[in-house]
Parts: structure tokens; sequence; C-alpha cells
């Protein structure tokens, strides 16, 4: 399978100039089987006074857009996370489309970062991992400050998950700690882990870019730099299996 990141260039600038920046970038993405977006891109993560003006329902506007999409480039894209209204509460919602424009799966931000962030304030917390059967094997989903949390991770294993797939909007000032976790999520858990995180700067922070594909040894397949590109690579699902075989640590694990 293709995998390829859209690690987009955020910028302060108007929802529906960012959603036709953003269109037109998967239309310029190789061809792919997996696209991955960033974390609250339509507005920028950082851009907390647009977060209620600017939400919209899973029926809205950009997620119409991108089911639009998925159908014409035939292929999964895991849209990134959007500011989610629903019944009067805010979401951090990522959402997994597949070729048929359908929503296959929705995780609502469950560790809502709260140093030198609104977003605590401002949204509602997630309740339940997610989890979901793909092509290529179940895929466990996690946005950005969720990364710190290797128990969270642990859940989705032993939910079945083989692949993570991240969106996120993490800050240029902790890049090595962004490179640490995603090697550390992957490795530790024997599974494939998909980031695409944001670039450019949005709300007087700089983002860090680097998005990457990470192997289940935690070998980096792939990482992008500072600015705005795709990140792609063929990686083969059968590796997970073949690793877990090979290397005994999820079947080692001593619960006391």
């Amino acid at each position: 399978m293709r995998v390829t990141s859209i690690q987009l260039g955020i910028k302060d600038r108007a929802k529906e100039k960012n959603l036709e920046h953003a269109l037109s970038m998967v239309d310029q993405a190789p061809e792919s089987d997996l696209l991955l977006l960033p974390e609250i891109w339509p507005c920028g993560y950082f851009s907390f006074d647009r977060y209620e003006a600017e939400s919209e329902p899973l029926d809205g506007p950009t997620v119409q857009a991108f089911q639009d999409k998925a159908i014409e480039r035939e292929c999964h894209i895991l849209m990134g996370s959007i500011v989610e209204k629903d019944n009067g509460k805010l979401f951090n919602t990522t959402l997994l489309l597949n070729p048929g424009g359908e929503i296959i799966a929705q995780y609502r931000k469950i560790h809502l970062f709260g140093y030198q962030s609104e977003e605590r304030k401002l949204l509602s917390s997630g309740t339940d991992i997610t989890v979901q059967d793909t092509p290529w094997g179940p895929a466990g989903f996690s946005t950005c400050y969720d990364l710190r949390f290797p128990e969270f991770f642990r859940k989705m294993l032993d939910a079945g998950a083989k692949i993570f797939l991240i969106p996120s909007a993490w800050p240029l000032v902790r890049l090595d700690a962004w490179r640490l976790f995603n090697r550390a999520r992957a490795h530790e858990n024997l599974a494939y882990l998909f980031s695409c995180n944001c670039a450019g700067a949005n709300g007087g922070t700089k983002l860090a870019g680097h998005s990457m594909l990470v192997d289940p040894w935690g070998k980096v397949i792939a990482e992008g730099g500072e600015d705005e590109c795709f990140v792609s690579a063929e990686v083969d699902p059968h590796l997970v299996d073949a690793a877990r075989e090979e290397f005994h640590a999820l079947k080692d694990r001593v619960f006391r």
C-alpha cells in the first residue's frame, strides 16, 4: 500500500481558503491508498477564538467536500481533525473516509491539551478509543497530545490495532519529543505509525512539521521537514504480523 501524509502549511486565513488549499493539495498528492491530513487545519489549532464560530456537524460542508474528494481519488482519506459541534458541545474530531466517501471511523480526542493552550477550556473530551478495520489491518486513532500516553496506545493494541493514524499540530519547540514519541509508540507496540503534522505557523506558534511514517521496528520510513510537503512511501502491511511473530515482546507482557 502507498501512504501519503499531506503536511499542510497552516496560515492565519479564512476557513474557506484553508479548505480550498487542502483540497488542492489532495489533488496534487501522489496516487495513494491512504491520504492523511493534520489536526484542526480548517482554522488552525492555535486559533482558539475561531473554534466556536467555525465548528460544524459531521454533515457540514468540510466533511462533505472531503467525502466527494475520497470518491474522486478512489482512496481512503484520514481527513485530519475538525472542530465538531454536536448537541451544543465542541469536540476535536478525526474522521476516516473510505473510497465510497463514507465515514467509517470517528475519533474524538481524549487527551485535551492545557499547557499554553485553550483546547481543554473550549472542547469536550472524547470518551472511547477507536479501532477500525481497514483493508490493511485494524487501525487505531490518536490525536497529537495523545502521543504522550503509552497506556492509551496499549488499549488500542489490545483492541487489535496494527496501525496507528495520528493527525497533529505539534509545535516546533517540542520537535525532539515529537520524533521520540512517534518512534516509541510504533516500536513498543510493534505496529505501523503514520502521522501527519502541521507545518507553517498559526496564532504566533511555529509548527514542527516532520510528519512521519514509522514501521513496527521503530524505523522511520519517511519523514518531512519543517515546510509544507508530501511524505509518501510504499509499506507492506504484513510486516506487523511478521515482526510480532519474530519478536515476542507483546506475548511476554506480565500483569501483576
